[in-house]
């Protein structure tokens, strides 16, 4: 018969994992439709309202927004919404609006304006022109874990699902005012960083120190902030933070994601509570298969990776939601996530619905208009007033 003591642990192994959101918004002017940086004026406003959860980023065209952790995917969903609505309204105040994609679809010529600070100088000083396109914005979701060891972990079991997260949260096909070709064309930006895309399989806690080590000695990154892994332990908070999604056009984009990654994340618990060594596909595949999910999204064709030959993106997602619908019925979450990934299916990933807007007339401006009604969800806003 089973202790006390395996009883708690049993519990504590079955209990819903705590999630939250990091998004990161770009402002616009609504008559030319190009980023605006006006974000220390709406951060400034925002915060009264919002404390620490909205904050500046590198670029002052961007702002970022802050969840609390929940349990609770509906309340979680509540509090994006409220983030939302009180940015937008701020930013209407100073004559902008905001937009939620992963990259500026109309912009001025680089470099963009830095946000002011040490760290920022710093970052300038060091990489130099990577800085140049980083008015790239991401959804980060981050998923309560007891310790660093537990991250790693469950990193080495989610690293295999990067190519289909990237498909499903694609969300960036315009860059300044062209068309990269690709769904997500932050992934390829961010890809550029010394610590970027898919993390390494650690082998062990003391494998992920030294090499955080050594990374920081050679100059390739200033501190454990500047690790742009797809996935990483957070520095800050007790999180294991899953950094691969474009910023999302709607907060149910962003709710529909956040809830794909926890039931990962909670399904990577259970492999590792059975003792499953977690899938270590070779990196250059891996890599390989990150870039064709970025080119192509949910639309076109991803790799399989046990296999190495392209499948229909589509597919390798359903592959995903048959994993993860034990975990999600667990949580009280399948019905969400299966509504959501009817929609996503049938209407297409956030890049295919920006070429769709920009398809029906307008031009580039017509993408922008459709990403700020999109950004305001339920709080509507006339995008040329």
């Amino acid at each position: 018969m089973p202790s006390e003591a395996d009883a708690r642990t049993g519990a504590a192994e079955s209990a819903p994992l705590t999630v939250g959101v990091e998004e990161e918004y770009l402002l616009v002017d609504p008559v030319t439709r190009q980023v605006s940086p006006r974000a220390h004026e709406v951060v400034a406003d925002a915060a009264a309202l919002l404390g620490p959860r909205v904050t500046t980023e590198l670029t002052r065209f961007q702002v970022e927004v802050r969840s609390d952790p929940h349990t609770v995917l509906a309340d979680l969903g509540e509090q994006l919404r409220h983030l939302r609505t009180v940015v937008a309204r701020c930013a209407l105040r100073h004559g902008v609006r905001i937009i939620s994609s992963g990259s500026p679809v109309l912009a001025p010529p680089l470099p963009p304006p830095i946000t002011e600070g040490a760290r920022y100088a710093r970052s300038v000083e060091r990489f130099r022109a990577l800085d140049d396109e980083q008015s790239a914005c991401a959804c980060h979701v981050h998923i309560g874990v007891p310790d660093p060891a537990q991250a790693l972990l469950l990193s080495n079991h989610l690293r295999p699902w990067l190519p289909v997260l990237i498909s499903l949260s694609a969300n960036s096909p315009y860059w300044a005012g062209r068309s990269t070709g690709y769904a997500s064309w932050r992934t390829m930006v961010w890809a550029r960083w010394p610590a970027a895309g898919p993390p390494p399989y650690f082998a062990s806690p003391a494998h992920f120190e030294d090499l955080v080590g050594d990374l920081t000695a050679s100059g390739a990154v200033m501190d454990r902030g500047g690790l742009y892994w797809d996935i990483r332990p957070s520095h800050h908070v007790p999180t294991l933070e899953v950094r691969v999604a474009d910023a999302a056009q709607t907060v149910d984009d962003t709710l529909l994601f956040a809830a794909v990654v926890r039931a990962l994340a909670a399904d990577a618990r259970d492999a590792v509570a059975a003792g499953t060594s977690a899938p270590r596909p070779a990196a250059e595949l891996l890599r390989a298969a990150c870039w064709r999910a970025a080119r192509d999204g949910l639309a076109g064709q991803g790799i399989d990776l046990s296999t190495a030959r392209p499948v229909p993106a589509a597919d390798l997602a359903r592959r995903l939601l048959d994993r993860i619908a034990p975990v999600l019925a667990r949580h009280g979450d399948l019905d969400l996530v299966r509504r959501g990934f009817a929609l996503l299916l049938s209407r297409g990933d956030g890049a295919e619905r920006q070429r769709a807007a920009q398809r029906h007339g307008g031009g580039l401006h017509r993408v922008v208009d459709h990403l700020i009604v999109a950004a305001a969800g339920d709080w509507p806003v006339n995008s040329n007033t």
